[in-house]
């Protein structure tokens, strides 16, 4: 596929960033407090997406995004560390679909370590299905203009020949 010279693509240094290098049972293990630790930072990053459909114009939402994970992680390696390894630990060996439920006291150790050394509560389990309003600085994007034709095709007259359906009525099964 060949893309015209007017296309803007972003070069690879804007592209750029550091990456947040973690498996998935660590992200899991950190899932609630990330959640409501950068949720106004993930909210604009996926307002952008969705209002401008365009993954270019949010590069800047998406460093955003990035930056805060490796923050957010930074302060857990540096005040709890050995709890938040133990709750990914017990995540990862504990049942074969990484489930909470077997690792409550870890949960419980993790949680309690967040709220004295990082002052962070675990959310609810319903605390992102709840409705949330966002504030955002952005411009709401201009709407997209109605198309204009300027040789629009004319209208058959009513007493025009219409040829029978090709495979009978439409309304056969309908009594």
């Amino acid at each position: 596929m060949s893309i015209p010279e007017e296309v803007y693509l972003p070069t690879e240094e804007e592209l750029t960033v550091t990456e947040v290098n973690l498996t998935g049972n660590l992200l899991k293990a950190a899932a609630f407090h990330y959640g409501k630790a950068c949720l106004s930072e993930n909210n604009e990053f996926m307002l952008c997406r969705n209002e401008l459909d365009d993954p270019r114009a949010c590069i800047n939402e998406g460093k955003a995004v990035t930056s805060c994970a490796l923050n957010f992680f930074r302060q857990v390696k540096k005040s709890c560390a050995g709890e938040f390894m133990q709750y990914a630990n017990c995540i990862d060996k504990s049942s074969s679909t990484s489930a909470y439920g077997p690792c409550r006291k870890t949960q419980a150790a993790f949680d309690k370590c967040m709220k004295d050394n990082l002052n962070m509560e675990r959310a609810p389990f319903d605390y992102f299905a709840r409705v949330h309003v966002h504030k955002t600085d952005r411009p709401r994007p201009l709407p997209e203009p109605i198309p204009h034709f300027p040789d629009p095709p004319v209208a058959l007259p009513e007493d025009a020949p219409k040829p029978p359906a090709k495979y009978g009525s439409r309304y056969l099964f309908i009594w």
